[in-house]
């Protein structure tokens, strides 16, 4: 998520988003979206107690977070191989 802080530090609001912005936030958008979901899994138990499937459903929301994550890492790195070195 740090590219989008980045963005909305540097840019100018009169203008909008450059296309590196918005090919920025796209390449971002498997992370936000498993945050979303496992926000959703997790507000969903608030108040109550989970029951099995609710657990259930937050275990694979928290792996498809992390597989977008490692995912998105994984792609910067190959993309600019001095991050990873």
């Amino acid at each position: 998520m740090t590219t989008v802080r980045m963005l909305a530090a540097v840019g100018d609001p009169e203008q909008g988003p450059t296309a590196a912005d918005l090919a920025a936030i796209d390449a971002e958008m498997p992370v936000i979206l498993a945050g979303v979901d496992l926000l959703d899994a997790e507000i969903s138990v608030l108040d109550r107690a989970p029951t099995v499937l609710d657990e259930q459903r937050i275990r694979r929301a928290r792996r498809r977070l992390l597989a977008a994550r490692r995912d998105l890492a994984n792609r910067t790195t190959a993309e600019r191989p001095e991050v990873g070195a």
